[in-house]
């Protein structure tokens, strides 16, 4: 062998050395804070994500949602992101923990409460990314530039992680990771440092369709496709009126919806295996929002306490908005304090949004009185808003609660 050729596979093998040291130290510096479930996926670009994100926009599978659909090209390219970048160090940080007991009054009765999805009850988030920050103050101090991207719309999480070997896509469009489930939030370092790519995991569904016949809407329209315009999750922060079909099988969320998760048989029998490390208290958690209390907060109230959701333009409005619809799917048309915040829902001329909603809610109750109160016979119907009009004509279609709808 000439002399260069030698020199060559010299240097190669030193640097193949040096990845598997840094990467050695990068994965004993993420479990030494709980991190166990990360992988390395190549700095290129997402060809895949990228083009089914084109596809499902051109036939309007995203309704209305921004976030990696905004910008394609700089969602599936981490270069966008970090200049040179050579890999993306990808992590799966687990969610799962026991609910807490829905909230009751001074006497001990259950009060009416709105559900919110388990990975937004504290933010994991916050702590994932601590873990992430750790990795990338070590890849500076090794000399190499590096960017934690996590819930960001810079990056298509769960490519990467297919991509970094973390799990393969469940048919409800979630990550699974082998032997734990999907009960998971996703982060990413993408750095300049080269490092070994990890070897993707095959599929792991099969025949198995019980997500795509457990939504409550029909919403996963074939495996891995995700009608964003009947999901419920999206349909609970987008702004606007919700769409009538869709507000009984709302029932009690307020925020996030966990049904396709709740079904999938690797999720259910193997997630218990991976819960949250340390949780929080369950006085601490955000599991359930009581509802009435919520449509009586001001908005600085509300924003201080669910502020860290995701809200459309930073307004209450749209969390108002899906409370009023809870309030109508498991409300008592008999308590006073529910009739009392329907009619006073009903005659506020300012917020028409949920004045609107108001109109079904107490027609779903049962409390249509409440509604010929302010908008009967010779009343101000006829100078109400379009949205209310049109809530107004539907009256004979609300189903009343407890009846099909």
């Amino acid at each position: 062998m000439p002399d260069w050729c030698l020199r060559f596979v010299i240097v190669v093998a030193d640097d193949q050395r040096e990845q598997a040291a840094l990467w050695t130290e990068l994965r004993a510096l993420a479990a030494t804070h709980g991190l166990t479930r990360v992988g390395v996926a190549p700095a290129t670009v997402m060809e895949r994500a990228r083009r089914a994100l084109r596809e499902r926009a051109a036939v309007g599978l995203h309704d209305t949602m921004q976030f990696t659909y905004r910008n394609p090209e700089r969602s599936t390219d981490p270069r966008r992101t970090v200049d040179d970048a050579q890999s993306v160090i990808v992590a799966a940080w687990p969610y799962l923990m026991d609910e807490p007991p829905p909230p009751v009054d001074d006497h001990g009765r259950v009060v009416p409460a709105a559900r919110v999805a388990r990975y937004a009850w504290t933010d994991h988030y916050a702590h994932l990314r601590t873990v992430l920050q750790a990795m990338a103050h070590h890849l500076h101090d090794c000399g190499h530039r590096a960017v934690v991207v996590a819930d960001d719309n810079a990056l298509v999480d769960r490519e990467a992680a297919w991509l970094g070997g973390l799990g393969w896509f469940g048919k409800n469009a979630n990550l699974l990771v082998p032997g734990a489930g999907s009960w998971f939030v996703l982060g990413n370092v993408i750095t300049t440092a080269p490092l070994a790519v990890s070897t993707p995991v095959a599929d792991g569904c099969g025949p198995c369709r019980r997500c795509l016949d457990g939504c409550p809407t029909g919403a996963i329209v074939a495996p891995g496709v995700v009608d964003a315009g009947r999901c419920l999750a999206w349909i609970l922060q987008r702004p606007g009126v919700i769409p009538h079909d869709l507000r009984v099988p709302l029932s009690d969320r307020l925020y996030g919806c966990d049904d396709c998760q709740e079904v999938c048989p690797p999720t259910v029998r193997l997630g218990e295996r991976h819960r949250a490390a340390s949780p929080p208290s369950a006085a601490a958690l955000q599991a359930w929002v009581p509802v009435l209390d919520l449509l009586d907060a001001t908005d600085d109230a509300i924003m201080s306490q669910y502020g860290r959701w995701y809200i459309h333009a930073r307004d209450p409005l749209w969390l108002r908005r899906n409370a009023v619809v809870v309030l109508g799917n498991i409300g008592d048309g008999g308590d006073a304090q529910v009739v009392a915040t329907l009619r006073r829902l009903l005659a506020d001329p300012t917020h028409v949004v949920l004045r609107a909603h108001a109109v079904w809610a107490a027609a779903r109750l049962g409390r249509r009185d409440l509604i010929d109160e302010v908008f009967g016979v010779g009343k101000a119907q006829r100078d109400v808003d379009a949205a209310i009009a049109h809530e107004l004509a539907l009256l004979h279609a609300v189903p009343v609660q407890g009846t099909s709808p």
